[in-house]
């Protein structure tokens, strides 16, 4: 089971919490959302649970609840830059099907 980033993920969070000026690391999950399902929670992490999973790639620590494992087991996280547009991009090989919009996915 692992959760990784790309260099380029890792480093625009690394800016990002040093930035904040706290953090643990970056918290990765799942909520029941959207027109397919299933949507990401992405959100800066200050504390971890007991029952959290942690991933280390790139020097950025990424957190992970059990439930949402099941779901994002084997992704990888990337940070795009296209034009005006710039973001997360999550690589999940165990989504079937995702929405037009592409904010929610089905496993």
């Amino acid at each position: 089971m692992a959760i990784t980033l790309t260099e380029t993920a890792a480093d625009r969070v690394r800016q990002s919490l040093a930035s904040r000026g706290k953090g643990a690391g970056l918290r990765l999950g799942v909520r029941t959302s959207g027109c397919s399902g299933m949507a990401y929670v992405l959100e800066f992490a200050d504390d971890v649970g007991s029952d959290d999973q942690i991933f280390e790639s790139h020097g950025v620590k990424v957190i992970v609840d059990p439930k949402s494992l099941t779901y994002l087991d084997g992704t990888e996280l990337d940070y795009k830059k296209e034009g005006l547009n710039e973001g997360f991009e999550f690589n999940n090989p165990n989504v079937k099907d995702s929405c037009g919009c592409g904010e929610s996915f089905n496993v």
